[in-house]
């Protein structure tokens, strides 16, 4: 409450403030049992005014609400969401006034404050929606307090959003992105802009497709909504090659898998980026690459990318993800230790595998993320337009057996994902799709070498599974000898793939078999395989020979 003066003591004369008509100078009290008059306190529009007589002077001192400083609500005093939850309001006194000991009240109910010299900040917490009256009441000088009211309409409720997930036609060109937004003032899409028309209808063309764009919805108050409008592009019909960096630098490889796409039996080609022996087959200028003696330059990528988009073909450029040998090696060496997957006692992981030691990189190190990373940006830069990552698992065995410096609490099939949904927002930001290579059983075993299909989906553009006949055994799928029997078995695994992503956008592009192990393969194996994906509805695949070398007659040409 404002401060009460004792007045005998300071004055002998008073006079009416008031302003009323015939009023004049009182003359002095002669009564010595009489006691002076103290003056009126008066609220007029919000000012408080002392009148004071010092030396037969009137004296008047007045504090607004302009005298003090109020954040936390608009110019209009309205209160958000945030100031209610969070913050509160923040008042600071006029120059020279403190605002210890100051009482605050609103709608006539004391709050709680925290007061520090010139500042104080209101609670606000559990105030409902509506208009309230904010008063706080200081104890001043010997010329009076000062007294803040104010009205403040609290609004805590958030626009009411709705995005539509939207399909492109290409990453590489412009998609819409479209959305209602009632009583925003201000409407946001990935960052850019939106018109907003008097219905709350909006729309925003985004330059390239994010995987997701966030929608954000703010009112006058200043609360905001949120929403993600999925993007979906679907990556047209694949049927592609598999050629190593070596084998695109052989002529005598290079050109039959050319005459395979002029004939129009594939449309891509998966070319090598980085191998199973962790080698780069183009001349990376990734840093870390370059400093391990990674990039071999095998093939001039961006040649390459021209040569076969001139074909008529699309460009795969697969990466072999924790299976890397040298960077492995080199970190081991240069006491990146962390780097290296690692056995319990703090040796490198992998002695007497089929792999061997200093064989797999730890996926949950930030450096080895970051090296992937910085390959896909890379390779999508140059013209690459698919990111297919390899090996992006951890490896066989018992996960008992192995260590993940910098895991904590996450789950190696977490971690992995999480890599997977980076990795596809770089590489969708320069206009390249992403798939992941994935081993045929872990549709059904996600934990055997950390490999969460149903995770997986929802952070790429397609999966593709290894269900190569070869490496099923027997029994499998109920299929008693699958290397002989490459139609059933293909087919059954695969049903299992369309059934767990069925509700995402993740697509199936399959790797299928046409090399020979065991069986014999040629034209009539690897077309079983391709119509038994047929039959399950999945119309694009991957062939894989490690020798490079292709059954044409069992490919048919596109229409």
């Amino acid at each position: 409450m404002p401060v009460r003066l004792d007045w005998k003591k300071l004055f002998l004369n008073t006079s009416d403030a008031s302003g009323a008509s015939g009023s004049s100078t009182a003359s002095a009290d002669s009564s010595s049992n009489r006691s002076p008059r103290r003056p009126p306190v008066i609220l007029l529009a919000g000012v408080l005014a002392m009148a004071l007589v010092v030396g037969g002077v009137l004296l008047v001192r007045q504090h607004s609400g302009a005298d003090f400083r109020l954040a936390g609500a608009s110019a209009g005093g309205v209160v958000n969401a945030s100031a209610v939850g969070k913050g509160g309001l923040e008042v600071t006194a006029p120059e020279g006034e403190g605002l210890h000991g100051a009482e605050v009240t609103v709608d006539g109910k004391r709050v709680p404050v925290t007061t520090t010299g010139r500042h104080l900040t209101v609670g606000l917490d559990g105030l409902r929606d509506g208009t309230h009256e904010l008063k706080v009441a200081t104890e001043g000088s010997v010329l009076g307090g000062s007294e803040l009211t104010r009205e403040l309409k609290v609004d805590t409720t958030p626009p009411k959003l709705a995005v539509a997930d939207t399909e492109g036609r290409s990453l590489r060109g412009p998609v819409t992105v479209k959305g209602r937004a009632q009583d925003a003032a201000e409407v946001t899409v990935a960052g850019r802009t939106a018109r907003v028309g008097k219905d709350g209808a909006f729309a925003v063309t985004l330059p390239r497709p994010p995987a997701r764009a966030t929608a954000v919805a703010t009112d006058e108050a200043g609360n905001t909504a949120r929403e993600d409008a999925v993007i979906t592009v679907r990556r047209p019909t694949m049927r592609a090659v598999h050629v190593s960096g070596q084998a695109w630098a052989s002529d005598q490889l290079r050109k039959p898998v050319l005459k395979l796409l002029k004939e129009h039996k594939i449309n891509a080609v998966q070319l090598d980026i980085k191998d199973e022996l962790g080698e780069i087959s183009y001349d990376s200028k990734v840093p870390l690459a370059k400093k391990i003696g990674a990039a071999k330059g095998y093939y001039d990528a961006k040649k390459a990318i021209k040569e076969i988009h001139a074909a008529g073909g699309a460009v795969v450029g697969r990466i072999v993800a924790f299976r890397d040998p040298v960077l492995a090696s080199a970190s081991w060496k240069d006491g990146h230790r962390d780097r290296v997957v690692r056995t319990p006692d703090g040796g490198p992981y992998g002695a007497g595998s089929k792999y061997g030691s200093l064989s797999f990189t730890n996926f949950a190190n930030k450096d080895v993320r970051q090296y992937h990373l910085d390959l896909a940006a890379e390779a999508a830069k140059l013209g690459f337009d698919d990111i297919l990552y390899d090996y992006i698992r951890r490896p066989d065995g018992k996960l008992s057996s192995m260590s993940f410096p910098g895991l904590g609490k996450t789950s190696p099939e977490d971690s992995i994902a999480g890599l997977v949904a980076r990795t596809r927002a770089v590489a969708r930001e320069h206009g390249a799709f992403l798939g992941v290579s994935v081993f045929g059983v872990a549709v059904t075993r996600p934990k055997e070498i950390a490999q969460d299909i149903g995770k997986f989906a929802k952070q790429c553009d397609y999966i593709a599974p290894m269900v190569y006949p070869s490496h099923w055994a027997e029994g499998e799928y109920g299929v008693s000898d699958p290397n002989s029997h490459p139609y059933p078995i293909t087919k059954k695994s695969l049903a299992d793939f369309v059934k767990k992503t069925r509700h995402t956008d993740a697509q199936i592009v399959p790797w299928l078999q046409d090399f020979s192990l065991g069986v014999s393969y040629g034209d009539a194996e690897v077309a079983a395989q391709i119509r038994a994906a047929e039959d399950d509805g999945i119309h694009s695949f991957l062939l894989w020979n490690p020798a490079v070398r292709y059954h044409g007659g069992a490919l048919k040409p596109m229409k």
